[in-house]
């Protein structure tokens, strides 16, 4: 393998330069989905909060169980259970 595909590698760009990588509400996924967090929307305490857990860009998350939108996930070796609503302000890619 050549260095320049090395360097191309989707695993090796950063979360922003996955342009060509479809992005979508954290909320979308299913049980047992593995996603890279994108970007945190929102503002305020709700987008602190968040950081705080750990749902920061680059932040990889697998969904452990879904049921009616809310999540239970795991990210940087933490449970967290999310609403559906709070889930959608965590675009994955």
């Amino acid at each position: 393998m050549s260095m320049a595909a090395v360097a191309e590698s989707p695993k090796n760009m950063p979360a922003q330069a996955q342009v060509g990588y479809q992005q979508m509400p954290l909320s979308f996924l299913k049980a047992g989905a593995v996603a890279k967090v994108a970007k945190v929307r929102g503002k305020g305490d709700v987008h602190h909060h968040l950081e705080n857990m750990g749902f920061v860009e680059g932040a990889d998350v697998r969904v452990v169980s879904e049921n009616g939108g809310n999540l239970i996930v795991q990210v940087k070796g933490a449970s967290v259970a999310l609403d559906k609503s709070i889930a959608s302000k965590i675009i994955t890619c």
